[in-house]
């Protein structure tokens, strides 16, 4: 007959009592036990290192509320002196948070422990010493998971890695995850994908990734982890032509950025008088101003017109796209395919004021190995900078505007192309655009 928990008398409680794993009354009788007050652990502890007592999953979740962390520790220790581990304990046991803890698992990682650490124990106390949340452990948890060895300690350095995630140096951690991404191991390759979608602002990162050759499977799995993050409405402001008129290469580039996004793009010019009316009311909206140098606009206007949205509602504001590397990296690749032998490449751009703007023309001469030079005006001038053919010259102009209406004029309408019209560099603008949360 089976007796009912309440039934059970308390004085068997003890190690020798204990019915056997296919027994019907276990499981009362654990619950007896764990319902019992002021219980001495001493006699189970001595039970399982006598070898007495099995230390299973479901009496381990029973003692583990009631050990102390030093109890907690002696269990550990003879669980990796003894010459048969049953994984269950430290799985249970070694989820204490404690500092012994950690250093008990470092020690037994580093091999300095009682008894070896094969890859089976290394892939049991890895994913431990990660819930420890330690940062002096992460160039373990690092080293292990990018280095060639067995995949059961490489997934488990990685599991480590997402356990204690919050922990970590993110910008290395990115790092890290990226290159697992791209991992000859698909499995290995997309637990990392998981492990970047868990992290803060993941979209960029994750579309940049999605560019990659990636293995089909890890491929689709980062398509659906893309899928599950919400992503925020976009305002795009640009210069725009007087009076506030949109070119149409800006209008389709907002057009294509909505489709791909799947989220609302607004397109505003700064140069329309109504440029500040309210905006609709789109939670998360972000914005991206599309302007090439820190000008009037930049410095002066837009902080004016942020302020008086935000007034209205949240926006996040993004730098202008000036600013963005990957830009500036998409302009050094233009420009080398126009330089001649001998010369170096002209950015023309507006004329732009103050220590800002110097300090970013000199940043972007170093950055393109190109001269920038404030355009002029008149044809003639324009004509006078390249006598003969004009290669070399790259209007800084997004869309179509008077300076690049001027040097089309003068040099001719290839050469003078606005940047959308370069295909690397609309390429480049519609995926950054795309990747932003």
């Amino acid at each position: 007959m089976t007796l009912s928990p309440c039934l059970l008398p308390t004085v068997g409680l003890d190690p020798a009592a204990l019915p056997p794993g296919d027994s019907a009354e276990r499981w009362p009788w654990l619950q007896q036990l764990r319902r019992q007050q002021g219980l001495n652990p001493t006699p189970w502890l001595e039970a399982i290192e006598a070898g007495h007592v099995v230390p299973e999953a479901d009496l381990l979740e029973v003692l583990a509320d009631q050990l102390r962390p030093a109890e907690t520790l002696r269990l550990l220790r003879w669980w990796l002196a003894a010459p048969e581990r049953y994984p269950s304990l430290p799985q249970r046991l070694g989820r204490l948070r404690n500092p012994a803890v950690a250093e008990l698992l470092r020690t037994a990682l580093a091999g300095q422990a009682v008894g070896s650490c094969e890859p089976a124990t290394q892939a049991i106390l890895l994913p431990l010493l990660g819930h420890q949340r330690q940062l002096l452990d992460f160039p373990l948890f690092q080293g292990l998971a990018l280095e060639a060895g067995p995949r059961q300690v490489r997934q488990a350095a990685l599991e480590g890695l997402m356990v204690g995630l919050s922990a970590w140096p993110l910008p290395e951690l990115r790092r890290t995850l990226a290159r697992l991404v791209t991992d000859l191991d698909p499995h290995l390759a997309a637990a990392a994908v998981d492990a970047l979608a868990r992290l803060p602002l993941a979209r960029p990162q994750l579309v940049a990734l999605g560019r990659r050759d990636l293995d089909p499977a890890v491929a689709e799995r980062l398509t659906r982890r893309l899928r599950a993050i919400p992503v925020s409405p976009l305002l795009l402001l640009i210069h725009g032509r007087r009076g506030g008129a949109i070119p149409h290469e800006l209008q389709t580039l907002a057009m294509e950025v909505e489709r791909r996004r799947g989220a609302p793009v607004l397109l505003r010019s700064i140069t329309d008088p109504g440029s500040a009316a309210a905006l609709p009311a789109l939670p998360g909206l972000q914005l991206a101003p599309l302007f090439l140098l820190p000008g009037t606009h930049v410095r002066q206007d837009l902080p004016l017109l942020l302020a008086q949205w935000r007034r209205q509602q949240p926006v996040r504001a993004w730098p202008f796209l000036g600013a963005w590397p990957r830009w500036q990296q998409a302009l050094t690749q233009e420009l080398a395919g126009l330089v001649r032998a001998g010369s170096r490449p002209r950015l023309l751009h507006h004329p732009v004021e103050g220590k800002l703007g110097a300090r970013y023309l000199a940043h972007l001469e170093r950055v393109t190995q190109a001269v920038c030079v404030a355009a002029p005006l008149s044809g003639d001038e324009l004509r006078a900078l390249e006598p003969g053919r004009p290669s070399g010259l790259l209007p800084l102009a997004l869309a179509a505007s008077r300076l690049q209406e001027e040097l089309a004029a003068a040099l001719g309408a290839g050469d003078a192309a606005p940047l959308l019209a370069r295909q690397r560099l609309r390429t480049v603008l519609l995926e950054e655009l795309c990747a932003l949360p």
